[in-house]
């Protein structure tokens, strides 16, 4: 999905680097090496597991990113985020602020506070989830109600699990780990048992409600304005790019990740659900736009 350009996007959302805004931030992983790689940097899991292990403030070594070019928040920066990879993510932030902010409270009756945002460049990270290393990619910390996110992910995305590196693709991703923090104010992750594994588990079932969230925000990202300046944060998506960030959750597929991985298919080890509950529930939230419509945790496992 493209940007208007005519909408206006503050660098200041984000974070970077040794940032953090003093909140206690943190993440990282510290189970295994496959884990690591084939699911917290393709998956954007939440690393919740490792909550109390360090509870520390934020620290990182310092950033490459330049959020510069992204504007002072005072011009408009449409084109920017279309050109910029970091100010792609900041305009993105932003519309999913627009589009929760109305219909959380809308919706599910509880109102919407923002997650921080967390961008890093493949340096490490402390977070209250632990300590991430460079081969962590996008995830969720309950625990500082902060989104962290490797920009080097984005670069590694098509080349390493075969998703297209496309806009909206990308914006899909942001827009799953925002899917986490509507879970944490609906105290959906208190009540989630998240140390099983398995098709059926909480584990899946809580990835896919985090995939038909960040569907619900592509149903509306397009009609939702910007509060700055009442123009749309972002432009109708066409067919291909719905295409792309349909492949990007095929791609994720915890069945995908293991094909790829060259082992067989171990349903009974999946923590985000296969490559075809993970579209078809990304699907359900684009195409209802209703947050009902995303309740996994009453469906049946056999029609997960």
């Amino acid at each position: 999905m493209s940007f208007n350009r005519d909408i206006k996007i503050d660098p200041n959302r984000v974070s970077t680097g040794g940032g953090g805004r003093g909140a206690a931030i943190g993440g990282g992983s510290i189970i295994t090496v496959l884990a690591v790689l084939l699911i917290s940097h393709f998956t954007g899991v939440d690393l919740t597991g490792l909550l109390g292990q360090d509870q520390g403030t934020t620290s990182s070594t310092a950033s490459s990113i330049d959020m510069s070019v992204c504007g002072d928040g005072t011009t408009a920066n449409g084109d920017a985020a279309n050109q910029y990879p970091q100010c792609r993510m900041v305009a993105t932030a932003e519309s999913l602020d627009a589009v929760w902010g109305e219909q959380l409270p809308a919706q599910a009756t509880t109102a919407y506070t923002k997650p921080n945002f967390h961008l890093w460049d493949g340096s490490s990270v402390r977070t209250a989830c632990g300590t991430a290393s460079s081969s962590v990619g996008p995830f969720y910390c309950p625990g500082d109600s902060t989104v962290y996110l490797d920009m080097n992910f984005f670069s590694d995305m098509e080349r390493t699990v075969g998703a297209q590196d496309t806009p909206l693709a990308e914006e899909y991703i942001v827009a799953h780990e925002f899917g986490h923090h509507i879970q944490n104010l609906l105290g959906t992750m208190d009540r989630a048992d998240r140390s099983g594994t398995g098709a059926t588990s909480d584990s899946v079932r809580l990835e896919l409600q985090a995939d038909c969230y960040a569907g619900i925000w592509v149903h509306n990202a397009s009609t939702t304005p910007d509060p700055d300046t009442g123009v749309p944060f972002l432009t109708e998506p066409s067919q291909e790019e719905i295409s792309s960030a349909i492949q990007a959750a095929e791609s994720v597929g915890d069945d995908h990740i293991q094909q790829r991985s060259g082992g067989g298919v171990d349903a009974d080890s999946w923590t985000h659900g296969s490559s075809e509950q993970r579209v078809r529930w990304f699907t359900t939230g684009m195409e209802s736009g209703s947050t009902q419509q995303c309740d996994t945790f009453e469906v049946p496992g056999s029609d997960l």
